[in-house]
């Protein structure tokens, strides 16, 4: 299904969606992401400094847009490391469209970053300093596995984004992507979102990677690019995030020069991967022994550091698991 953007259609949704978009006549195609519940729920669960809930909330929204424009069955991942004060960052996103996402760091160097707000305006570098920026594409034990490794440049997180597809990907692709917590005084509901625009390849002078409704000539130029560019790159942070205004309204707004065509969203959740089953698994994989070092009085407590949700194991209950090994 797919309609053009700017009709008023008041029962699509709003929030936690991946909206596909084609750009008229032209090679050029998008996603917008736009995370409501979902991102105040992954980072309210976190409660990370500012900085840190900035950065994965922008890097949620990122992972989304990214993974929409992958065709695959499974778990697509985005992973940050550096020497900074943020050590890792990790989202990942299963090609039915649940997001988690958590972050590692120092918090005395973080608070004493955020203070500044110079190093603020340029998160990359001053909160990962040097590192790598992985993207990992798995589809299970019977396929192999993909993944791109580039050097962490850029500023931001959206010139990081292009930046990696310049030179690993060797594609023309934009971004913009916003993460605040809006409200009084900041103390709000999170929400992030994030707008990507790529250059696609043509096969006969048609797009053959879009639905077949729109496998239709297209102009493919450097002028048509920049000026798609140009357009995509005139949204502001407060539009991106702004929960009163309909993501096709902000697609009309941006493209309506050209014309935009947007098609049915992809909805988006919450959602770890996390289980008893797989910590227990975990756990067994351990001596009986090995596992006493890891007590809190008297207790081994597994934490999910995606979800933040606890596994508790008293003496009682280890004495059953390990016992159900043996039968």
């Amino acid at each position: 299904m797919m309609a053009m953007a700017g009709t008023d259609d008041t029962t699509a949704p709003v929030d936690d969606i991946l909206q596909p978009f084609q750009i008229e006549g032209c090679a050029v195609r998008g996603r917008l992401a736009r995370l409501g519940p979902l991102a105040d729920e992954v980072l309210g669960k976190h409660a990370y400094p500012a900085p840190v809930s900035i950065l994965l909330g922008q890097c949620m929204a990122l992972t989304a847009v990214l993974a929409g424009a992958l065709k695959f069955d499974g778990i697509f991942t985005l992973q940050m490391a550096g020497d900074g004060p943020v050590r890792t960052l990790v989202t990942d996103m299963t090609s039915e469209g649940n997001l988690r996402a958590y972050a590692g760091f120092d918090e005395e160097r973080v608070t004493e970053i955020a203070a500044q707000a110079e190093a603020l305006a340029a998160p990359v570098p001053n909160l990962f300093g040097k590192g790598h920026l992985a993207f990992t594409v798995d589809q299970g034990i019977d396929t192999e596995r993909y993944q791109a490794i580039t050097a962490l440049e850029g500023e931001t997180v959206s010139e990081m984004a292009g930046y990696f597809f310049r030179q690993s990907e060797q594609i023309d692709a934009s971004f913009h992507v916003a993460a605040e917590r809006r409200g009084l005084n900041g103390h709000g509901a999170w929400r992030s979102a994030a707008l990507m625009i790529q250059r696609v390849p043509l096969e006969g002078g048609r797009d053959r990677s879009a639905p077949t409704a729109m496998a239709t000539p297209l102009e493919d130029s450097v002028e048509a690019w920049n000026r798609a560019r140009i357009l995509a790159a005139s949204v502001t942070d407060d539009e991106l995030t702004d929960p009163d205004l309909m993501p096709d309204r902000l697609l009309y707004r941006l493209f309506h020069e050209d014309g935009v065509r947007v098609f049915s969203p992809q909805p988006l959740a919450a959602r770890c991967r996390c289980s008893r089953e797989r910590v227990e698994r975990t756990l067994r994989s351990l001596t009986r022994e090995g596992l006493e070092e890891f007590k809190v009085d008297g207790e081994v407590i597994v934490t999910c550091e995606f979800c933040t949700a606890e596994y508790r194991y008293d003496e009682p209950a280890l004495e059953v698991l390990f016992s159900e090994e043996r039968t």
